[in-house]
């Protein structure tokens, strides 16, 4: 006997559904240029001048969304190129990777890599690294949610930490950049009073040629970062690995304090709980 999943399965492959898939994927490829109009033309029932007035419309308003999604997703990459060049930027990302998914939130992607590869922008050699920084800190705004369990950390006190597993908060993440690409996005969000240089601290960073680890995490609704030193972002590196407790102190080295980085962790949200196998 079939299961609903099952009946469910089956309706999805009909040949109705089939043709309806179909006629989407080609119109979407016919709005990002990747198709041409006779490919849709035997799908659509108006004349091919509307047609062609229709998808050109649907072209404009599909890529300044698109345009407007990117730069609401990296505002510092926006802040270091300027309005216009990034604008250009997104044009250019955009038709080279039109989006396959419906949700345009996930369009940045790919491109920290994109312009990683674009000779144009070797002369901001930090871009595509805070890139990858921003599309860290969308992708924590966006993570699902999940519920603090401070209670479980009285197995902290109870088992072998070779038995538990910290659990961060959503979104966590963990970038190691060669630049100092946290202390450039500070200095760009930080408000211009004119009682001080915001970019002082960038400038001296790049110029001794610092390099920071990023930990990214999301603290109820708002994605936060902070620079870990390296036997910190060692232990959060392994913690996210999945690893126990117990290596995950040994990775981080007889440099790394458990108990201070345990307070900071839960003031800041970026610590859930704790699980014992």
């Amino acid at each position: 006997m079939n299961t609903g999943r099952d009946q469910s399965s089956q309706s999805s492959q009909s040949p109705a559904w089939q043709r309806e898939a179909l006629r989407q994927q080609l119109l979407l490829r016919s709005l990002w240029r990747d198709n041409t109009l006779a490919a849709v033309s035997g799908w659509l029932r108006e004349s091919p001048e509307r047609v062609q007035r229709g998808l050109g419309a649907y072209a404009t308003n599909g890529g300044a969304g698109a345009e407007r999604a990117l730069a609401s997703a990296f505002p510092c990459v926006v802040a270091l190129m300027g309005e216009d060049a990034f604008a250009l930027l997104a044009r250019a990302y955009r038709l080279a990777h039109p989006p396959v998914r419906g949700d345009l939130a996930l369009l940045g992607e790919g491109l920290a890599d994109f312009i990683a590869v674009d000779p144009q922008l070797a002369d901001v050699p930090y871009l595509a690294d805070m890139a990858r920084l921003e599309w860290l800190l969308d992708r924590a705004e966006r993570a699902a949610d999940a519920t603090p369990r401070h209670e479980s950390l009285q197995l902290l006190e109870q088992a072998d930490p070779q038995a538990l597993r910290l659990q961060l908060a959503p979104g966590a993440a963990l970038w190691r950049s060669e630049w100092p690409v946290v202390t450039i996005r500070a200095a760009h969000q930080q408000p211009a009073d004119g009682t001080e240089d915001p970019f002082a601290a960038a400038r001296e960073a790049l110029s001794r040629g610092d390099g920071e680890c990023a930990f990214v995490w999301r603290q109820g609704f708002k994605p936060c970062l902070a620079v870990l030193g390296e036997p910190a972002a060692r232990f959060v590196e392994a913690l996210l690995q999945e690893h126990s407790l117990g290596t995950a102190l040994d990775h981080a080295g007889a440099d790394f304090q458990f108990e201070p980085w345990l307070l900071q962790a839960l003031s800041q949200g970026a610590l859930l709980g704790a699980t014992s196998s």
